[in-house]
């Protein structure tokens, strides 16, 4: 098998487990979502520092905290955090359909954050698909009577931790271990006082999960490596793929959400669900094919016209 075709089945493998996590954290239902998440956030680093460990990187992490860069790291530790918790949250609060409708418009919100912050010109075609997209979720508001917030907020997370991660010059393996390294001591403090100091949090009950019973201490484990090996299959991919197949396969993540919510979950699809999903699919078709059409542009060859030379008339 080529290089390109393990990078597209790497690529496959990561969107099917970001896909396909609204189950694992359904199965986690009963664990309030901020102690979750410090849970994901601590198994993680081990699970990174593990791997970065085996390849002799380790030393990069506190270089890159000593270093000027750190402050954009902690800054994208917070909207990633933000939108891991945000996650969480939706499948929780059976609010996994919004969570999908969020990757689905993410690609339209990072277009729409290059215009905006990078000055990027919008071809027509991507003019129409962010139009589309910013319709689909006026037709929600209008249909349901309130704004997916929940997806929306998913979208733009998301989208400004990319912003943010396309200023740093690091691996991502390296970036998200020091992510989680600034995030553990706020993960350390939340777990030790529902552990420790008997927290309720905001439900009202007693929490700390974590050694109470066998099958849920060992689903929190399972987030470190649920977090990681994705991103390390992605990192894997995008060495070798070309970006327009990444982004067409990226779309298998939310189809999958999409699915696990409709037909798991079994969560309420109306009309209007039906109409605003149709809208955002069309969006990103021409999305698609704006990102095709432009990439064999730039490929096409361009034939360059040699000066003709002028003989000069001497008249006698």
């Amino acid at each position: 098998m080529t290089d390109a075709g393990k990078g597209v089945l790497a690529m496959v493998g990561a969107c099917c487990v970001w896909g396909l996590a609204p189950i694992y954290y359904k199965l986690l239902a009963h664990v309030p979502p901020l102690e979750l998440l410090s849970h994901r956030t601590l198994w993680s680093l081990i699970f990174f520092g593990g791997v970065l460990g085996v390849q002799g990187r380790i030393g990069l992490v506190p270089k890159l905290v000593l270093s000027r860069q750190v402050w954009a790291v902690a800054l994208a530790a917070f909207f990633i955090s933000i939108n891991w918790l945000l996650f969480i949250l939706a499948v929780q609060t059976e609010r996994a359909l919004q969570a999908s409708l969020g990757y689905y418009i993410y690609p339209l919100v990072a277009v729409l954050m290059g215009v905006v912050l990078f000055q990027e010109r919008l071809s027509r075609g991507q003019a129409v698909a962010v139009g589309l997209a910013a319709a689909a979720v006026l037709t929600l508001i209008v249909g349901l009577g309130a704004a997916p917030w929940i997806a929306l907020a998913l979208a733009a997370s998301f989208g400004t931790y990319g912003v943010v991660k396309k200023r740093l010059d690091v691996g991502p393996v390296v970036s998200v271990t020091t992510e989680v390294v600034i995030l553990a001591p706020l993960a350390i403090f939340w777990l030790w006082g529902v552990h420790v100091m008997g927290w309720t949090g905001f439900v009202g009950r007693n929490l700390g999960v974590f050694g109470s019973d066998l099958r849920d201490s060992a689903l929190l484990a399972l987030s470190g490596p649920l977090t990681a090996t994705p991103l390390i299959l992605f990192s894997y991919a995008s060495r070798r793929v070309a970006m327009k197949t990444i982004g067409l396969v990226q779309y298998l993540n939310p189809t999958l959400q999409f699915l696990v919510a409709t037909l798991i979950f079994t969560e309420t699809f109306t009309l209007w669900h039906g109409l605003a999903f149709g809208m955002i699919w069309t969006a990103l078709a021409l999305y698609s094919a704006e990102a095709f059409r432009q990439d064999r542009a730039s490929r096409r060859p361009r034939l360059h016209v040699p000066h003709a030379t002028q003989a000069t008339s001497h008249k006698n």
